[in-house]
């Protein structure tokens, strides 16, 4: 994205238009940045078509992390203090993959939401870039271009039936 970039939101009456905008806008010189929706619309997700989501890699790799730690605690404990009960080993599996079920539970939580923070990319500065008519009646798609490319934008938007609200330039910052 360039230093200084303008934003400009198409507001659209129409689902279906606002999910076409939506999928023309991938050849253009701008990027679109939200799309605000008054109600769930799966066109609108086809449209926007996500990348797949790597969160379940870090739930994945906290769990195995919790694994092995609960069960090297346990193992670690037991041999530390060598306690000798009935007769049984010092490291029996049974109970010590007990404690490492449990703290794959834990440690899938916490990849889980370290994956969520990660990805989300928080925590980001909240900008003021929305217009109340997208909780109402209105699709709001916010895109952002060069301020040389501004009125490119606004004639694409306005071509596909949108009304238009422009923000102020913003710097952006590393």
């Amino acid at each position: 994205m360039p230093a200084e970039s303008t934003s400009v939101m198409g507001l659209f009456r129409d689902e279906t238009t606002a999910a076409a905008t939506i999928q023309e806008m991938g050849a253009g010189d701008w990027h679109l940045e939200r799309v605000h929706s008054p109600i769930p619309s799966h066109r609108i997700a086809a449209a926007l078509n996500p990348k797949k989501s790597r969160v379940g890699w870090f739930t994945l790799a906290g769990g195995i992390i919790g694994f092995f730690t609960g069960f090297g605690l346990a193992a670690f404990t037991a041999l530390r203090w060598s306690l000798i009960v009935g007769g049984k080993p010092i490291v029996a599996l049974v109970p010590f993959f007990i404690v490492g079920f449990e703290f794959t539970i834990l440690f899938a939580v916490f990849g889980n939401v370290v994956g969520l923070i990660s990805q989300m990319g928080l925590p980001r500065p909240m900008r003021q870039r929305y217009d109340p008519h997208c909780s109402g009646d209105r699709f709001g798609l916010l895109a952002t271009c060069d301020p040389s490319r501004r009125a490119d934008l606004i004639a694409f938007f306005k071509e596909r039936g949108a009304e238009i609200r422009e923000f102020e330039p913003q710097t952006a910052t590393a």
